[in-house]
């Protein structure tokens, strides 16, 4: 006889899989640990890693795609509310990344260039990551 656990969610959850393709471009940024992104932050990223491209490729060569959905929203309540008083509004969306999801894909950046910009990437995500490519 096999013994349940009993979860919130009714999903039963099975084996992850740990690893994901490239769709679109030829090298991609792959997370090696597990993190919650912002919507936010993501925008500001985005537009920062959009001018690093810029000087390092010119404007036409390179592009860039990123698959990340946002499908959580953050909620918070006021310091000074009492329990009891509801959810509270919503102040952001997010998206968990999970080990092994790929965050962003390129393709024509010049090879001595891409660690470049992975360290650059690095210090502005607060999980791990890595390069991967086709």
């Amino acid at each position: 006889m096999q013994i349940r656990k009993k979860t919130h969610n009714k999903e039963v959850i099975r084996g992850r899989k740990k690893f994901q393709f490239l769709n679109y471009g030829t090298l991609g940024v792959k997370a090696t640990s597990s993190g919650r992104l912002i919507d936010k932050k993501w925008e500001l990223l985005q537009k920062a890693l959009h001018k690093k491209i810029k000087l390092i490729c010119g404007a036409n060569r390179c592009k860039v795609w990123s698959p990340i959905e946002f499908n959580n929203t953050l909620t918070k309540l006021s310091l000074e509310s009492r329990m009891g008083k509801g959810k509270g509004s919503i102040y952001a969306n997010s998206k968990f990344i999970r080990e092994g999801e790929i965050i962003i894909e390129f393709s024509g950046i010049p090879k001595h260039k891409q660690k470049d910009i992975v360290f650059f990437l690095q210090k502005k995500l607060s999980f791990g990551i890595k390069l991967s490519s086709l």
